[in-house]
């Protein structure tokens, strides 16, 4: 590590976050990262890496994506973030854009600045839509670290901030039991049920066959409306435009963030059906954000919808899915007793290690071999993987070359033997 470097990593715990950085510095990942463009991140010292982290899939198309850097740059002559007590040309036609593309039903959108408050939103509609007040989340959830996002999660992220919480209005059951959900809901006191399609931060578990149009089911059933989280699923990773459609499921409310501007202005968007959205022509002001749906966000989500739809990134998206699940079995064959399980719809990815922790030394492994995924918070023995949606078939040759060295590395590391190819 150069002296720069190191210097401004001291920096960075005096003055942003010391804990934060000595984790990563902990965990054998000293990035600071510095130029960044297509699926590469560059570190501040020069090293290259290909980036199958995304940030939650914020750049599902890439860094610093070409075309988005144009729009942005072509809005920025004539926008800038707007008014947000006005009718915006921009903000309006993403809405009425987002009507057409969402499942069926859905008709406002409703603006924030990142996912957390898209959350918040959702939250807050289907209480005043029900006048209930209990949500219904699922164990080892991650939904924002915002005031009420936050306590619809697990409470690795609530405590440190006093956010429990404790009036019983925020009820966890497992992911998959449908007699766990059914038991929460049948008292006919939930406002809604709120669920990643797939959960991220719990190590991408799939839904059990059945089980998603259950839960809506028990929903109608018992007179709560159903949230998609569609933050991390959502915009073709699954394969489809929203993963939760792939289920067969329609929500009453469904949350875009991250890869909605290809990270390159932040906005959220919590879209409604008319249920949920009473509380829009009752008083519009309930609710306010200077920078949400901030326009020159609206500008760059209209590109992000009208690339993402093209025929052939969905063609793409099947192919680099194939592409990458047939490389990752063949190196799960190499080291059985170690990689033991893929997770996957499309490019949403958790690779299974035999080991509690045993995602973090391969972690460790792939940055020092140039690529760049993380374990999963809530479940380390899983790593997020998830390459983009427009990732060349070199990209992923080379990809897949560096994972079979890495997790040969890890085993190594944690069980004190490896295995080699055999010619």
């Amino acid at each position: 590590m150069s002296q720069q470097k190191d210097e401004f990593l001291e920096r960075s715990k005096t003055f942003w976050n010391p804990n934060k950085t000595q984790f990563w510095q902990d965990a054998g990942v000293d990035l600071v990262i510095d130029r960044r463009e297509d699926y590469h991140l560059y570190d501040m010292d020069g090293k290259r890496l290909i980036d199958v982290h995304l940030n939650g899939g914020t750049y599902n198309l890439g860094h610093r994506n070409a075309e988005l850097l144009e729009v942005l740059n072509a809005g920025g002559r004539r926008f800038d973030m707007g008014n947000h007590h006005f009718p915006a040309l921009a903000r309006t036609a993403l809405a009425e854009k987002l009507a057409e593309c969402t499942p069926e039903g859905l008709q406002y959108t409703i603006y924030g600045a990142g996912g957390a408050e898209a959350i918040e939103l959702a939250i807050k509609s289907a209480r005043n839509a029900t006048q209930k007040r209990k949500i219904v989340s699922i164990v080892k959830a991650y939904h924002g670290h915002s005031g009420l996002s936050v306590k619809a999660g697990d409470e690795r992220f609530s405590k440190t901030f006093l956010s429990e919480d404790l009036l019983d209005e925020f009820v966890q059951v497992p992911f998959n039991d449908l007699s766990a959900m059914e038991d929460a809901l049948k008292g006919r006191d939930v406002a809604a049920v709120i669920m990643e399609t797939i959960p991220a931060t719990y190590g991408f578990p799939m839904p059990h066959e059945g089980y998603l149009p259950e839960v809506k089911r028990l929903c109608e059933r018992y007179d709560s409306l159903y949230i998609a989280d569609e933050v991390q699923t959502g915009l073709m990773r699954t394969g489809s435009l929203w993963g939760i459609t792939k289920y067969g499921v329609t929500p009453d409310i469904m949350v875009i963030g991250k890869g909605i501007t290809g990270g390159m202005y932040p906005i959220s968007c919590c879209v409604v059906n008319d249920r949920a959205g009473q509380w829009l022509k009752q008083d519009g002001f309930a609710h306010m954000s200077t920078a949400g749906g901030a326009e020159l966000g609206c500008i760059v989500a209209m590109k992000v919808l009208e690339i993402t739809q093209r025929p052939e990134v969905a063609s793409m998206v099947t192919y680099i899915s194939d592409y990458v699940r047939a490389g990752l079995d063949e190196i799960r064959a190499l080291y059985p007793d170690f990689f033991i399980g893929i997770r996957q719809n499309g490019v949403i990815m958790g690779l299974e290690f035999n080991d509690p922790e045993g995602a973090k030394p391969v972690m460790r492994h792939l940055y020092e071999h140039g690529v760049w995924a993380i374990f999963s918070t809530l479940d380390p023995s899983v790593l997020q993987f998830k390459p983009g949606i427009l990732m060349t078939q070199e990209m992923c040759e080379e990809m897949l070359r560096r994972v079979e060295v890495a997790v040969g590395l890890a085993q190594r590391e944690v069980f004190g033997e490896t295995r080699r190819r055999v010619a």
